[in-house]
């Protein structure tokens, strides 16, 4: 089981989360976000993580911006994925002539099962199963992230059989991650 703990803001979070064994760290470069990182600042932090020897895998969480855009700030934060978190194309994703092919997951926020058979067809990234593949969230009409409310775990639990690399986010905390993996058998979780 893979943690991803995303919202990093600061060094001493990124510290505190790496040294508690994250596998996963999660910087938001979305402005209406409350979560929101600096990449400036995230620079710096990616500096010092660095050095670690068990530094985490490094996730910057997009929302509508085109490859080149996200791409550029992969490069210069130095981080190794892109977590698509808006309205992206799965070209973004799954074409090889993509700037981030072989870099970027989609996270879905579908409504349905429906929906999300749809669009996990679309998304799935070919990976091997040390990154997500695909990750799903809760739906909000208007949020496009960190709502708070819980996912659909039956549709997780559906998404699992679709892919080896999926990531299950929306509403998980101290007091119902565990369920959440124990019903939904998830690669990872996503918690805030």
């Amino acid at each position: 089981m893979k943690v991803k703990i995303c919202g990093i803001t600061n060094l001493d979070d990124a510290l505190v989360a790496a040294e508690a064994g994250a596998d996963y760290l999660g910087f938001i470069f979305y402005p209406p976000s409350k979560r929101a990182a600096n990449p400036a600042e995230v620079e710096e932090i990616a500096q010092v993580l660095r050095q670690r020897p068990d530094c985490p895998i490094l996730v910057g969480v997009f929302v509508n911006e085109t490859a080149v855009h996200m791409a550029d700030v992969l490069h210069k934060c130095n981080l190794d994925l892109a977590q698509l978190h808006g309205e992206e194309t799965p070209y973004m994703v799954n074409d090889t002539r993509s700037i981030l092919y072989g870099r970027a997951y989609k996270a879905l926020r579908p409504q349905s099962i429906g929906e999300a058979e749809v669009e996990a067809e679309w998304f799935i990234a070919e990976a091997p199963v040390v990154r997500p593949s695909l990750m799903m969230d809760s739906y909000h009409p208007d949020l496009m992230g960190g709502t708070g409310e819980i996912s659909d775990w039956e549709i997780g639990k559906r998404m699992v059989k679709m892919t080896d690399g999926f990531m299950l986010a929306g509403g998980l905390t101290a007091a119902n991650v565990a369920q959440a993996v124990r019903e939904v058998r998830p690669f990872a979780v996503d918690v805030a």
